[in-house]
């Protein structure tokens, strides 16, 4: 099988759940022979082969599997019967943290982690500044890995990643985690990594990622197989795997499937979205200010939510996109029952037109609980004084740089 980088045989992951938690030796005598335990199988009889220079997506229902089965093929996990083969030095981002020690610093993991992908000190020595650069940790390089925030270390354990010249490159949904910029930085170097022909094998609850850049995906369902095949129907496989669940997903054709059509779960939806001016006018002119209040309700606690908001023009170009993580740098935590979260913008940059308010409800790991493309319209009234889509101040003045219309002096 040459052109197969990984080739994953006949899977299954076998673990053990203990109801019963002995305190004493005396206890283990009395209990010895009866199993306080349960088996679960996280995989069963999996087989997938993924091929050299193609971008593999895994798609699941959480607890599905697909983790698992990452960790299986880095090597973290042995799997409990099957096979796994792989060919070409292989760097994997796992669960946020994974591969790092908490005591050591930034620097200290860095040469670490290299060692354990082979690197010698030199080869290390080589990217040590493009890893830190791409991370943009220059600051805290020398500080413990324990007080990083959750970001930096991802962002460093992405940093060594795709620095350590990896062949086969495995991440499982540390992409959602950072800034917008941050993870625009991450995109472009796997489709740099993609011209190059490498192997990419990426566990996401991001779909429309996967749909743009990915080759082909499967779906786990249970540790079942579902699926294997074009990224699009792989999403519309998982949908129907949803679907028998019993979990609430929008039609494919009623606009509210969110960006790039991602699975909802449903578990807290939005109840009323509405758009208020100034002095509650149902338009808003350039300079004003705008409230969006979003209602939404939980069937339990969340710890993690995210309330996004995007404005696109009549052309469905983003002119505005916001989240309640970047406003307050913290995800949100609210109770079960019905919650209520307000953006007040302006002053308004926006020029004259209609424009459509978009909100989504989705966690830190990329999963989406609900969304609606078009949840209102937006009218911003038109303004004489200039044209276009962006309203900025603007003065102007004209500026006298001497006149050239002066009679020449007669010579006397």
């Amino acid at each position: 099988m040459p052109d197969v980088a990984v080739s994953i045989e006949q899977v299954s992951k076998r673990f053990r759940l203990y109801h019963e938690h002995t305190k004493s030796l005396k206890e283990r005598m009395i209990r010895a022979g009866r199993n306080s335990y349960e088996e679960f199988y996280a995989l069963r009889d999996v087989s997938i082969d993924v091929h050299r220079g193609e971008t593999f997506g895994l798609f699941g229902h959480n607890g599905s599997g697909k983790s698992t089965l990452l960790k299986c093929v880095a090597g973290t996990l042995r799997p409990t019967t099957g096979r796994i083969t792989s060919t070409g030095r292989m760097a994997a981002l796992l669960e946020l943290g994974a591969g790092m020690h908490p005591e050591l610093t930034g620097r200290e993991n860095i040469y670490m982690n290299g060692s354990i992908l082979g690197l010698s000190r030199i080869d290390v020595d080589r990217v040590f500044d493009d890893i830190v650069g791409f991370a943009e940790l220059e600051q805290f390089v020398d500080l413990q890995l324990k007080h990083y925030s959750s970001g930096m270390a991802a962002r460093l354990g992405f940093g060594v990643a795709v620095h350590v010249d990896p062949e086969i490159l495995l991440i499982d949904e540390v992409l959602s985690v950072g800034d917008e910029s941050f993870q625009r930085k991450c995109l472009e170097r796997i489709k740099h990594f993609q011209r190059e022909g490498r192997t990419i094998f990426v566990v996401t609850h991001a779909a429309d990622t996967i749909r743009q850049i990915g080759t082909r995906a499967a779906v786990l369902d249970q540790g079942h197989l579902l699926y294997v095949g074009d990224p699009g129907e792989a999403v519309r496989s998982l949908r129907d795997s949803l679907m028998r669940r019993g979990v609430a997903v929008p039609d494919e054709g009623d606009g509210a499937d969110g960006v790039g059509a991602s699975p909802l779960l449903g578990t807290v939806r939005f109840t009323n979205i509405s758009v208020e001016g100034a002095d509650g006018r149902s338009f808003v002119r350039p300079g004003d200010h705008l409230r969006i209040t979003v209602d939404f309700e939980a069937e339990d606690r969340h710890d993690d939510l995210i309330v996004a908001l995007n404005l696109n023009d009549d052309t469905g170009v983003l002119m505005v996109g916001v989240n309640s993580e970047l406003l307050s740098g913290e995800a949100l935590v609210v109770p079960a029952g019905p919650s209520r979260y307000v953006f007040d913008l302006g002053p308004l940059a926006l020029g004259a037109g209609m424009y459509e308010v978009a909100v989504g409800l989705h966690n830190r790991a990329g999963v989406q609980y609900d969304q609606r493309m078009k949840a209102a319209l937006l009218q911003v009234a038109s303004n004489s004084r200039f044209i276009g889509r962006l309203h900025t101040p603007i003065e102007g003045e004209l500026v006298p740089l001497g006149s050239r219309d002066q009679s020449n002096p007669r010579a006397s």
